[in-house]
């Protein structure tokens, strides 16, 4: 009996499994038959097979190939399509050409090249000519999380931000012991050795800023890099002899040649075309069921010479894979149970290499000394990323969305980012930890603010106090490690208190209080109410429920809240010098996710990268912070501002006729947000900042399918300055963007400038923008400057002037 069939044998007669198989690396909790299915779908059979079982975890797609020649050098990607596992070890993508002689390979490969590289608009990259920062480089790279994926390329003590981690070895009580666990589960670690022959710095660095863009699966994630970010990391991993790329010049018959092997070898299964009419390629019909497949001949052979004429793709798969892969085809079909699906998702999506679910996942020991955070006293807490065990049960839905989807962080002394893996990819996720995590606990019956008789308006003060006196240091003292407000605490800066009502579930808020070693075993958290007991029996006569309650309460009053005793309040000035300031913070004219730009010509603004939108401009000295340390803290304009609208700036509209989506407004009596996901419902999603010239930021985000980079700069003399923003957008397919630039009591001077108030805009004359003044009401006078911009395809730039009137 073939090998492979006799360990089938095997495996039907064993009645369980066991967890943790290892065709897939890392510590997961997948059986055989798990891990079997889990790697159909990394490598699409479904692509070329039928009877192939959808589960829980989508197909990973290929690469999108229409500009493939403006990623990857032609000399790379002839090697790779003749022999893809010599150029690139680890490889999914399966070798195409095994049957063929090597002079047909050879042949066949630089057709393909030719005609792939004749797809592309423009060339393979350049070089970058600005300066590159390959020591910050290596420090984000093993710091960030890169390491839990790929595994480290430095020792630790070649790091120069390695003494975090060695001052927390000096603490043997704070040390992490080796698990027996760990020393026998294989790490993951994907190797990046065929990087430097495959990209040049410049392109290797676009993929890194928009990996999803290319790799829409989602395996290799966005880490929020900045462009700076990007290509440091770049060029720390290419290092500082990249090779010489020759230019490749597309030769027409190959071009014909190798579109004729595009479709003979069925590329189009797998891999997109998007944006070339190239409807004469289509993926060719499914070859069979895979269930009836014969696996001792074609994808899942043993390379011998017996079949070696068989043409067929060849996977490179460690015989673990290919046992796993014929035990999941073998085995019965059975729908994914929610625990099944999670623990699939959990393992494709490698978040076992940073989170623990349970009893399986966490970072692994050979990569443990990598994460780090600047809050050594927090311990573990304070550089791991936390347990998804609970995590239903724990975080609201709304707020977990936020941490998949839209990169929310409330962890700021925390190196290691949180990867964005796509909506479409982890849409599910939500629901999964939802089903799955459910506490039964009591009810936290919090007043209201506006009681409806004495009694309850009472009740409200006696609860409100103690929740202050709780959090404060003639109490619990929890404001002696978390920020309140913004405001720096006394010993450590833990998680910002303020965000817990909107982030926690009341029930788990109330068990975690009670006993927090039960949910992270070496928690720096103490309790206060340890066995349920509370230490502190003069407030609300030492009832624990009541107390809890008080704090869940107080913390639900948002920061309308009064600070607890023992906050400090530590204001700064900020000044500007002759390079840009950037500040990050809450502030009255950016709301939660304000940043302060201060030029040197004594001109600032305030953006709201929470709705992407220019908030305030002001003149004079630059601003005022209530504390500069560890998470930045609320930011004042120094100047009287001239404020302007804070909600989403770019939609696209029905029609003109159609009212602006507004920014949920949030008051003491209705302290929750109504449409937490507000930005996001309306295609907005902020990407971050790079700093040019004179440290000036560039902001990016997008909305919809258009990238927008909005760089503002000051203009204009002594006598009268202004400010000139520069939004350029990038977008796949020509389209309507609306552009809501002034509300407020705006008056017409000309067909291109306008007026509101202590600020004057001009915008350009060109025939893709049309201005539409619309009115919102006459008392008070009220009206909506809309600029509906028609965005070609590809990129386009508008500028716009903003002029402060003395």
């Amino acid at each position: 009996m073939n090998r492979i069939y006799m360990l089938i044998a095997i495996l039907i007669a064993t009645p369980q499994a066991l967890a943790g198989d290892p065709a897939i690396s890392g510590h997961h909790p997948l059986t055989q038959i798990q891990a079997g299915s889990v790697l159909i779908a990394e490598l699409r059979c479904s692509a070329c097979h039928t009877g192939v079982e959808r589960v829980s975890v989508a197909d990973k797609m290929a690469p999108e190939l229409a500009q493939v020649g403006t990623r990857i050098s032609p000399e790379y990607l002839q090697r790779f399509l003749e022999s893809p596992l010599t150029a690139h070890p680890g490889t999914t993508m399966p070798d195409l050409l095994a049957s063929r002689s090597e002079s047909e390979r050879k042949t066949m490969a630089e057709a393909l090249t030719h005609f792939l590289i004749s797809l592309s608009s423009a060339g393979f990259p350049e070089e970058p000519t600005e300066s590159i920062d390959r020591e910050l480089g290596k420090e984000l790279y093993h710091s960030i999380g890169c390491v839990a994926c790929h595994g480290p390329k430095e020792a630790l003590s070649d790091l120069q931000n390695s003494v975090n981690q060695q001052q927390e070895d000096e603490d043997s009580e704070q040390a992490v012991p080796t698990s027996d666990l760990s020393k026998s589960t294989k790490p993951i670690a994907m190797a990046l050795e065929h990087v430097g022959g495959k990209y040049s710095v410049r392109a290797l660095a676009e993929f890194l800023f928009q990996p999803l863009k290319v790799r829409s699966s989602g395996r290799m994630p966005d880490m929020k890099l900045t462009r700076n970010e990007s290509l440091a990391i770049a060029g720390y991993l290419i290092g500082e002899q990249a090779p010489n790329y020759e230019t490749l010049i597309p030769d027409a018959a190959l071009v014909e040649a190798g579109k004729t092997y595009f479709q003979a070898l069925n590329c189009a299964a797998c891999h997109a075309l998007e944006g070339h009419a190239l409807e004469s390629i289509v993926a060719a019909r499914p070859v069979g069921s895979l269930k009836e497949a014969d696996l001792t001949r074609g994808c899942l052979s043993i390379p011998s010479s017996k079949f070696a004429n068989v043409r067929s793709p060849r996977f490179a798969l460690e015989e673990n894979q290919r046992v796993a892969i014929a035990a999941a085809i073998a085995g019965e079909t059975a729908v994914d149970s929610d625990k099944d699906a999670l623990a699939k998702t959990l393992t494709a999506f490698r978040c076992v290499a940073c989170h623990v679910r349970d009893e399986y996942g966490g970072v692994h020991d050979a990569h443990n000394a990598f994460f780090q955070g600047s809050e050594l006293n927090l311990g573990d807490d304070g550089r791991i990323p936390p347990p998804l065990t609970h995590m239903g049960a724990k975080l609201k839905p709304t707020w977990l969305k936020k941490v998949l989807f839209d990169g929310e962080s409330v962890r700021n002394y925390m190196v290691t980012r949180m990867p964005q893996y796509g909506a479409k990819n982890l849409e599910h996720l939500p629901g999964l930890f939802r089903r799955l995590d459910v506490f039964n606990g009591p009810e936290m019956n919090i007043p209201s603010p506006e009681g409806r008789n004495e009694k309850e308006r009472e009740q409200e003060k006696l609860i409100r106090a103690a929740g202050r006196e709780l959090l404060g240091d003639k109490g619990a003292n929890c404001v002696a490690c978390h920020r309140f407000n913004s405001k720096a605490a006394n010993v450590n800066q833990g998680i910002e208190l303020l965000t817990s009502y909107e982030r926690l579930e009341p029930e788990w808020f109330n068990r975690y209080l009670r006993n927090p070693g039960a949910f992270r075993p070496r928690t720096v958290m103490p309790s206060a109410w340890p066995d349920g007991v509370s230490a502190f029996k003069s407030i609300l006569e030492g009832d624990s429920d009541r107390q809890i309650e008080a704090i869940w309460y107080y913390l639900s009053l948002g920061t309308s809240a009064a600070d607890p005793s023992g906050v400090r309040a530590v204001s700064t000035r900020i000044e500007v010098g002759d390079q840009a300031a950037v500040h990050r913070g809450r502030s009255r004219v950016a709301g939660f996710r304000g940043i302060a730009v201060g030029l040197p010509e004594k001109l600032s603004y305030a953006f709201n990268a929470e709705t992407g939108t220019l908030s305030a401009i002001w003149q004079g000295n630059f601003i005022g912070v209530n504390w500069s340390g560890q998470g930045s803290g609320d930011f004042n304009p120094a100047s009287e501002p001239i404020t302007l609208a804070q909600d989403v700036s770019f939609v696209s509209l029905a029609d003109e006729n159609t009212p602006w989506p507004l920014l949920p407004v949030m008051t003491k009596e209705a302290p929750t947000n109504p449409d937490p996901l507000y930005p996001k419902n309306l295609g907005y999603q902020f990407r971050g900042y790079y700093l040019g010239e004179f440290s000036i930021p560039t902001f990016q985000y997008r909305s919809g399918r258009i990238d927008i980079e909005d760089r503002t700069v000051a203009v204009g003399d002594a006598t009268q300055r202004g400010l000139k923003r520069v939004l350029q957008f990038e977008s796949p397919e020509a389209q309507t963007l609306w552009f809501r630039v002034l509300v407020g009591d705006v008056v017409r001077e000309s067909d291109q400038v306008f007026r509101s108030g202590r600020l004057r805009l001009s915008i350009p004359d060109i025939h893709a923008i049309d201005a539409k003044l619309r009115v919102l009401s006459n008392e008070p006078k009220q009206s909506e400057l809309l600029l509906r911009l028609e965005i070609p395809q590809g990129k386009s730039t508008l500028e716009l002037v903003y002029e402060p009137l003395k």
